[in-house]
């Protein structure tokens, strides 16, 4: 059974940063590709990073670009998000997400705000 838990969100203060991590299991971790989405009050989840198995490749939707960076451990099991300068806009349920084919995983979500 595929299980994703994330942790590391909380309040903090708009230039602030945060770590979150989502520590995976049930699945052979290093051949998933793995993302971070996130969905705030009233708007759609959206996908804010994306790594591939290996590590060796990245997206980041525009508006996080040069702020947050995705990485991961795969000996670990853990896959992060570095957040810095945080915005208020950035205020949302964050998300860690993976998939086998057509079938899609979720971890609970861990939520961020930044507010002064």
């Amino acid at each position: 059974q595929v299980q994703l838990v994330e942790s590391g969100g909380g309040l903090v203060q708009p230039g602030g940063s945060l770590r979150l991590s989502c520590a995976a299991s049930g699945i052979i971790f290093g051949v998933y590709r793995m993302g971070w989405y996130r969905q705030a009050p009233g708007k759609e989840r959206e996908l804010v990073a994306r790594i591939t198995g290996d590590g060796a490749n990245t997206y980041y939707r525009d508006s996080v670009k040069g702020r947050f960076t995705i990485s991961r451990d795969n000996a670990k099991n853990t896959v992060y998000l570095q957040m810095n300068d945080l915005k208020p806009e950035d205020t949302a349920v964050y998300y860690c997400n993976t998939a086998n084919g057509a079938t899609y995983y979720w971890g609970q979500g861990t939520q961020v705000t930044v507010s002064s």
